[in-house]
């Protein structure tokens, strides 16, 4: 379950290759674009200028190199060239990366033009729960600390926290344990130690938390139709608290820091 120190190098170098993808995307507009299209500019990307393996494609059967979640879709959204991303949508696009054996996971929301106030608040709080959760992590802390902290701002805020699908483990398998729930009392769960990595990914939503999957067997979307957003980094316990390996250029100097 815990990483040696060679493997948390390799992990923080496909860590810092797939930031490099979403600064790629923040300087892309993204209004226009069919989600398709969106998942094929990150595969040129990833494998023609990274070098590295997109690791979502062919995983349990995914035809993708990303998920696309738009507006009231909560995960698991499938690109699609009749999908055009619009002025005022939210997207969360959702990567994985693996470089020299060993896969890095994050996503993102994103704003597209101008975003109705309610739903720019809404991802705002999601990311700001998201740190609230890194926040938590460190040696001898609980997985509860951290989907305690997690739901505790999003209940804040006045929205809810889905509960269906967590954060997970992960190093040479996208999948491993622990499963990191975004919910939980404190104290309670595993006891987190140095050299643990994995993924924290809070999906919440504007309205209730229930949730139903679509036809295609993937996309998740919200039961009463509001709107979701996620956020998602991969972290690595460290000897003093917590490095976050997917950690973007944009966010080394935010006040989420």
């Amino acid at each position: 379950m815990t990483k040696q120190p060679h493997e948390l190098a390799l992990m923080a170098e496909s860590g810092r290759l797939l930031a490099s993808v979403f600064e790629m995307l923040d300087r892309t507009p993204l209004a226009g674009l069919s989600t398709l299209a969106v998942n094929d500019l990150v595969e040129r990307f990833i494998v023609d200028d990274l070098k590295a393996r997109p690791a979502s494609k062919g995983q349990y059967g995914f035809a993708y190199v990303l998920n696309s979640s738009v507006n009231d879709v909560v995960c698991h959204g499938v690109p699609s060239a009749s999908e055009v991303l619009a002025d005022g949508d939210i997207v969360n696009l959702d990567i994985t990366l693996e470089k020299n054996g060993y896969i890095a996971d994050s996503s993102k929301t994103y704003l597209v033009g101008e975003v109705h106030p309610a739903a720019r608040r809404l991802v705002e709080t999601t990311y700001e729960a998201l740190w609230q959760g890194i926040r938590a992590v460190r040696p001898g802390a609980r997985l509860g600390d951290v989907g305690w902290a997690i739901e505790r701002h999003a209940k804040r805020n006045g929205y809810s926290v889905v509960r269906e699908y967590c954060g997970h483990g992960i190093g040479r398998e996208m999948h491993e344990d622990p499963q990191v729930m975004h919910f939980g009392k404190p104290g309670t769960g595993l006891v987190l130690r140095e050299g643990m990595v994995f993924t924290i990914e809070p999906m919440i939503n504007r309205g209730r938390r229930s949730v139903v999957t679509k036809d295609d067997g993937w996309t998740v979307v919200t039961k009463d139709g509001s709107l979701s957003a996620q956020f998602e980094h991969t972290v690595a316990v460290t000897t003093s608290g917590v490095s976050v390996l997917t950690l973007r250029a944009d966010e080394r100097s935010a006040k989420a820091m």
